[in-house]
């Protein structure tokens, strides 16, 4: 295991030029691999420094709307063609600021490509509808307009997919933006933000500022000069940005937990089930919006599930992503680690049977990175706070059940309604599935993380603001409808 010795600083990026912050101050970024390894420092911004992006992508945007979809298009898939090139700097990257392993950094990377390349498509593509005029002499049809500044707050999860499915629709549908991303993974940003630089998009069209939550995602939040704000991070957060921006009157698209759930049926493919769970649960360490959390098994197989995904769940290798043999990396952060470890101690407490895991790993080379065992729980019932809280981990809750009615009645007993899986070789279960299952994504004999770029992605409940991210879905929140009625 290698360790990085450079360590630079990254800088804002405001109307086409990299500047420092005006606090003169800076952030550490250090691996959550090995804390020893520090990636680079970002800028501690100020709301002077908001207020200068915002002011640049005003003016930026009087320009940009007025290009054709087919121009801005061209933006987007020059930038793309740019990261291609880089794709191993920006994964590797992205894999050290936030702990992935390289395979899912590059393959995340490739991801935020080609949505870069969908919506530079979506340039030439309709953006109205005629609609009949009960007047014979006139036309009346639909178009979109851009709604001006959008503000961008992302999450360190996914920090090249999730910038990117914000920003390229913001764009291509004439939106200029200014991006605060999560500080944890910020360096990964800026090289985003430099492919943009490269592409030589115009001046003010793209801008970043790094720094604290309470000061620049708040900022963006309340900024009159922001018209739209689009979330993603935790649900508390959420809420409160999506106040702050309905009190001034702002657009605002929120997307926020989920505490998700497999439904195993008796008739099931075992090892499928197995290795959707297995890969939907740990896969980034438990740390994406749409992770397994409970399993709801049928009690006729649920013995033999247990030992199939015990058995499996122990040969998986944890350690740095800079290892080809690692499954799975650590939490991104020291606050996420004690987050998840005292969620492991809840279930104890609350009397659910630790069948596997639970500590945290600190031998060898693991001692100086926020590592955690892939941990399951059983004798677990839908009350207990592992089975109702998002626990952001790799931590799985199952759950005995006797019916598919009793399975689908645990699995929206949550607040959230995110994402939410089958595994069932019956058609009758399946659709009970599809039909009474309160998730904004539901998939069947597959793991319930993923969803492909060209569909919509959104929750139900206090998952989301009820908008929905990429595909077509996008242009719903990123334009507004405007009516056009014409007489000769």
């Amino acid at each position: 295991m290698s360790i990085h010795t450079e360590e630079k600083q990254y800088p804002n990026f405001i109307n086409g030029k990299e500047v420092f912050s005006s606090s003169s101050e800076v952030i550490k970024i250090i691996n959550p691999a090995n804390t020893k390894d520090v990636v680079g420092y970002v800028q501690k911004s100020t709301e002077e420094d908001l207020n200068e992006a915002v002011q640049a992508a005003a003016t930026a945007q009087q320009k940009w709307k007025k290009l054709s979809g087919a121009e801005r298009g061209q933006y987007l898939y020059a930038v793309a063609d740019i990261m291609e090139k880089k794709i191993d700097e920006i994964a590797h990257c992205a894999m050290r600021e936030m702990g992935k392993t390289f395979g899912e950094t590059k393959g995340e990377t490739m991801r935020g490509i080609a949505i870069l390349r969908y919506y530079a498509g979506e340039g030439m593509r309709k953006v109205g509808d005629v609609i009949p005029s009960t007047d014979k002499d006139a036309l009346m049809f639909t178009t979109r307009a851009p709604l001006g500044v959008v503000g961008v707050i992302t999450p360190w999860n996914f920090p090249v997919a999730i910038p990117i499915w914000k920003m390229a629709p913001a764009l291509i549908y004439g939106n200029t933006v200014v991006i605060k991303p999560a500080t944890e993974t910020a360096i990964t940003c800026a090289k985003i933000v430099q492919c943009f630089q490269e592409a030589n998009i115009p001046e003010g069209v793209i801008n970043m500022v790094t720094g604290s939550g309470s000061v620049i995602g708040q900022g963006i939040a309340t900024h009159p000069g922001i018209q739209a704000v689009t979330f993603t991070g935790s649900d508390g957060v959420g809420k409160r940005i999506g106040q702050q921006a309905l009190a001034r009157g702002a657009k605002y698209q929120l997307e926020m937990g989920g505490k998700n759930p497999v439904i195993v049926t008796n008739d099931a493919d075992l090892d499928l089930a197995v290795d959707g769970t297995i890969s939907g649960a740990f896969r980034s360490t438990g740390q994406k919006c749409t992770a397994t959390s409970r399993v709801i098994v049928q009690s006729d197989v649920y013995e033999e599930f247990k030992e199939k995904l015990l058995a499996k769940t122990k040969e998986l290798a944890v350690g740095n992503g800079e290892d080809s043999s690692t499954w799975m990396g650590p939490c991104a952060n020291e606050g996420q680690l004690n987050t998840v470890l005292s969620y492991i101690e809840k279930g104890k407490e609350e009397g659910a049977t630790l069948l596997f895991g639970g500590e945290r790993l600190t031998e060898g080379e693991l001692k100086d990175g926020y590592y955690v065992q892939p941990t399951i729980f059983e004798n677990v019932n839908s009350k207990m706070t592992i089975a109702q809280e998002e626990i952001f981990g790799p931590v799985i809750a199952l759950l005995k059940v006797e019916s598919v009615e009793e399975a689908l009645h645990i699995a929206n007993d949550v607040e959230y309604g995110l994402s939410a899986s089958i595994f069932t070789t019956n058609i009758s279960s399946m659709l009970s599935f599809i039909n009474e299952m309160d998730a904004g994504l539901v998939r069947i004999n597959s793991e319930s993380a993923g969803v492909e770029l060209q569909a919509p992605f959104g929750g139900m409940k206090q998952s989301s603001s009820h908008s929905r991210e990429q595909g077509e879905a996008a242009k719903e929140f990123f334009t507004a409808i405007k009516t056009v009625f014409v007489k000769g």
